[in-house]
């Protein structure tokens, strides 16, 4: 298969130095996408179904999902179909189309995992207003919001990418369509694509983050200051599965972006590791976190397969 076989296509790769052993990675990979459609469709089949679960908690649980299966769906199909039928070859617009949902995606996770601490926040901080504040109507504005805000912000770069030339090599470092591995293939200048997306990271991921975590300081100062031991196991409680997919997610985010910076005398075979755990172990973990910590999950999993269960 010739590098430059056609202008208007990329050439994609599965585990390059591994193309033996790709049907076997293939197999695990399979697992993972399977468990990851199951866990997740569980979780809004649930919160959909289940009134007990109508709350402002669960809705922005649903948006965890449904954008974990989102990424799910737009990268691994094209993994599977790189490692199993050996299928490598991707038009540019629908390269460009998965690199802009991939990135939209990512962002909008951060931003899900934002509006979860606020709603945490309000849940501890301001019990008596939970319901007064975190009415239908402002869930759909926050919701609106974390959406709009990841789509526009990666439009710029993905946009610029349809208006460069490609003249160069069509191969890409991987079996999915990534903005900065697609960029590099340009005869152009690429300085703002460089750019761009680390303005993205700080302004949003990292602001995220830090807003997550100082609201997490003034949430366990008010669990501290409840009187009763159990009130206060009863509070954190509700936090840990929220925390937990915090760390799941932001952990992934430094470990790639810190191998895509400074790894560059890293062998390949890791930079493509890594970029497969950033996308896959989130929307993998997330619903096991929340079925293992949460007791009406659990309830309504249990209800689901019809299985004896306690609701106490």
């Amino acid at each position: 298969m010739g590098l430059n076989k056609s202008a208007s296509t990329f050439q994609l790769t599965g585990f390059p130095g591994r193309e033996k052993a790709r049907h076997w990675i293939f197999i695990p990979l399979l697992a993972a996408y399977i468990s990851i459609l199951l866990g997740n469709g569980t979780l809004l089949f649930l919160i959909r179904n289940d009134h007990n679960l109508h709350e402002p908690m669960y809705y922005f649980l649903a948006m965890l999902a449904a954008t974990d299966l989102g990424v799910t769906l737009t990268t691994m199909p094209t993994v599977l179909g790189v490692l199993w039928l050996d299928h490598r070859e991707i038009g540019h617009g629908a390269c460009f189309s998965q690199a802009y949902f991939i990135h939209t995606l990512s962002v909008m996770e951060s931003g899900v995992l934002l509006a979860m601490a606020y709603d945490r926040f309000i849940a501890i901080r301001n019990p008596l207003r939970y319901t007064s504040i975190l009415t239908n109507t402002q869930e759909m504005k926050i919701g609106v919001g974390v959406l709009t805000r990841a789509g526009l912000s990666i439009m710029p770069i993905v946009v610029r990418l349809h208006w460069f030339p490609y003249g160069r090599s069509h191969v890409l470092s991987h079996a999915f369509c990534l903005h900065q591995d697609v960029m590099k293939l340009a005869c152009a200048d690429i300085t703002f694509n460089c750019h761009y997306p680390v303005v993205v990271l700080f302004a949003m991921v990292l602001l995220d983050f830090l807003i997550i975590f100082f609201s997490y300081i003034l949430i366990l100062k008010t669990i501290m200051g409840i009187g009763s031991g159990g009130e206060r196991a009863k509070a954190l409680n509700t936090c840990v599965s929220h925390i937990c997919c915090i760390l799941v997610f932001y952990v992934t985010v430094v470990c790639l972006t810190f191998i895509q910076r400074f790894g560059k005398h890293v062998p390949h075979v890791i930079h493509i590791t890594m970029s497969y755990i950033h996308f896959l172990f989130p929307p993998f973990m997330n619903p096991f976190i929340y079925s293992i910590k949460t007791k009406q999950i659990q309830s309504g999993i249990l209800h689901l397969f019809s299985l004896p269960h306690s609701r106490a």
